[in-house]
């Protein structure tokens, strides 16, 4: 008579279930249970940027005394451009840019606007950055009351816009952070403005060279053909729109905008260290205009400052 055949323990069958992962990890290249999985691949890259060497220079847009455009409450774009400059200038310091400069002049154009780029080159700066508030031409104003003051607005063009000047020695590079920055501003939800390639803006229409970032071309503008290094004139907003106007006055805004001009300045740096050569792109397009300037009666100074 033959021998039953002999069951297998409960025991033995309990561990066999528990070894064969195990074993499954070992033989054929998976990853054993008992192992953790790698978490470098989760770490964000540090930036290559030497933010210490780089050097950046905030030019405030305008004079006290030549104010530039006036906003639809009567406001001096000059005060706009400044506080959102020192802004820009503060924001810089405190991510390691220690040698952005904040740039004020008090020279009247057109000798200002060559000292702002020649005290630029003097510096040896690595980027030139332009803030200005925008306007409309005079002929598109239209009147309304405030405080009992008769004032001036338009609320058709909210917005920001970029410009570089294809004359500037380094136009690729110029192009390349403009199109940085107005990608930072569109991260934020913030829209550029697209009036400036409208016939009826005259002499003042544009050719729009990235049109997802919302960047002009503008060669003549004096502060950006004859800096050396990358220069990119930024118009924050429109003041004489008055619903813009009161979100260009709040720090929220400032606050915005400069985060973007950093997150801008330091993808910039890493693409390239001070000193590296420059990718230059070429455009062509006409380009043509001026701006639109009014004097407060109060005078200016002539500073040359790092932020307190």
């Amino acid at each position: 008579m033959k021998s039953p055949p002999m069951r297998p323990h409960l025991g033995m069958i309990l561990l066999f279930a528990v070894a064969l992962p195990l074993l499954h990890g070992a033989a054929w290249g998976g990853t054993p249970v008992t192992e953790k999985p790698a978490r470098s691949a989760d770490k964000p890259k540090a930036s290559s940027c030497d933010h210490h060497a780089f050097r950046a220079v905030i030019d405030v847009g305008h004079t006290q005394a030549l104010g530039g455009a006036t906003s639809a409450r009567g406001i001096y774009e000059y005060e706009f451009n400044l506080r959102l400059a020192k802004q820009v200038v503060h924001k810089l310091t405190a991510a390691g840019f220690e040698k952005t400069v904040l740039l004020i002049t008090s020279e009247a154009p057109r000798a200002g606007l060559f000292q702002r780029s020649s005290r630029a080159n003097a510096m040896g700066a690595d980027l030139f950055l332009s803030i200005h508030h925008d306007s409309v031409p005079d002929p598109m104003l239209e009147k309304w009351t405030y405080d009992g003051v008769e004032h001036t607005y338009n609320d058709r063009f909210p917005g920001h816009s970029i410009f570089i000047s294809n004359d500037n020695p380094q136009s690729g590079r110029s192009l390349e952070f403009a199109s940085l920055l107005g990608a930072q501003l569109k991260a934020r939800a913030l829209k550029y403005t697209t009036h400036y390639t409208e016939r009826f803006m005259g002499d003042r229409r544009r050719e729009l060279v990235d049109a997802t970032n919302g960047v002009y071309r503008y060669d003549q503008l004096i502060v950006l053909r004859t800096t050396h290094m990358p220069a990119v004139l930024l118009e924050a907003g429109s003041i004489i729109n008055r619903d813009e106007e009161l979100v260009m006055e709040t720090p929220e805004r400032q606050g915005l905008i400069a985060a973007a001009v950093v997150d801008a300045v330091d993808a910039f740096c890493a693409g390239r260290q001070p000193g590296s050569p420059e990718r230059v792109a070429h455009h062509t397009g006409p380009s043509s205009g001026s701006r639109r300037a009014v004097a407060p009666a109060s005078p200016g100074a002539s500073i040359l400052a790092r932020p307190r």
